[in-house]
């Protein structure tokens, strides 16, 4: 039974040195140093986080962090700054709890910690990075303050109850290794799509051509698919957002073929499995939305859903117009130029 309250104290203080290393410190710190946690007894290794000097340092770098976490995209270059110091943090923070452990009972406990540190430190750096796609900063603070009350309600549960915390803990790796690919997937599109907003600039021609060629392995899936034979018009990759049918930031290609103008297919690799939904655009309409990070392909219908989004980078600005204008012509309706202007 105790080793199990170690292992909830241990991992807890690790996880939560994943979301806030500093304010986990400082706060730790400070209930010790003033008494209100008495860790002679049970963790008498973590008294020196009560030292006024261990006190003062993580309280100027959790009030720097309260700050940045909440400005749009200094929050994502703080986190990335931090993907190895908290894993780090976490890991210390776990051997100190052990105390004068076995050498290889430490070792395998630190490498654990880094690891569920390093967890939840990537599901707060993706929420975060998808997060910032909002104009409005309003969404970063109330993340910032939830991520802040939950360190502090996550060190009041270790301190009340470490069995408790430890299926809490346990629970909630559960539930991150359960959504964990589809915040990967968020994160990995964002991160492409800044990247390439970074370093390729917006060419904005009005004649460029869309290209018929698929990649090899998208081209034996939609090959497999195509049992009428039909002939590719043009094929255009981009990225998938969510949508009924549709999985939400998958890499693939949008395709048109010349035989079935109301139809589109989408192709692409799921979990390494193939993909290929099928869109009906019948009473559909195709519109161009400028974001910041993307460029837009909205496909909506007034009669029925789902609304459809592909997203492009931004230098494929002409790439989407292109698009636009080969929809107007396959669906009978006037291709739509989003009023909303780019940001950048």
């Amino acid at each position: 039974m105790e080793t199990l309250r170690l292992l909830g104290t241990a991992l807890g203080l690790a996880s939560l040195a994943g979301i806030n290393l500093y304010l986990t410190v400082f706060a730790t710190g400070l209930a010790v140093q003033q008494h209100w946690l008495d860790v002679a007894q049970t963790h008498p290794q973590l008294a020196i986080l009560g030292h006024p000097a261990v006190v003062l340092v993580s309280g100027l770098l959790f009030a720097l962090q309260f700050f940045a976490d909440k400005v749009p995209w200094i929050d994502s270059l703080w986190d990335t700054v931090h993907t190895v110091i908290r894993p780090i943090g976490g890991a210390f923070l776990a051997v100190r709890v052990l105390g004068n452990a076995d050498p290889v009972f430490e070792v395998i406990a630190a490498l654990l910690a880094g690891s569920v540190s390093l967890m939840t430190h990537s599901v707060k750096a993706g929420t975060r990075l998808v997060a910032n796609h909002s104009p409005e900063p309003f969404s970063n603070i109330a993340l910032s303050l939830g991520e802040d009350a939950a360190v502090v309600g996550g060190l009041l549960l270790i301190a009340h109850d470490p069995l408790l915390a430890l299926a809490v803990f346990s629970i909630l790796m559960l539930a991150i290794a359960y959504f964990g690919p589809k915040l990967f997937r968020a994160v990995r599109a964002n991160a492409w799509l800044l990247w390439r907003k970074l370093t390729a600039p917006a060419a904005d021609h009005l004649d460029a051509e869309l290209g018929s060629a698929l990649p090899h392995d998208l081209d034996i899936i939609f090959a497999q698919r195509n049992l009428e034979g039909e002939k590719i018009a043009w094929a255009a990759g981009c990225v998938s957002a969510s949508a009924k049918g549709v999985p939400g930031n998958l890499f693939g290609h949008l395709v048109a073929t010349f035989e079935t103008p109301h139809k589109l297919r989408f192709v692409a690799r799921k979990s390494w499995r193939p993909f290929l939904a099928e869109l009906d655009l019948a009473t559909y309409k195709a519109a161009h939305e400028p974001k910041f990070l993307s460029e837009n392909v909205v496909l909506y219908s007034l009669e029925k859903k789902p609304k459809f989004i592909f997203l492009f980078d931004r230098s494929q600005r002409a790439v989407v117009k292109a698009i636009a204008a080969s929809l107007q012509q396959r669906l009978g309706t006037p291709a739509v130029e989003s009023a909303e202007p780019a940001t950048v």
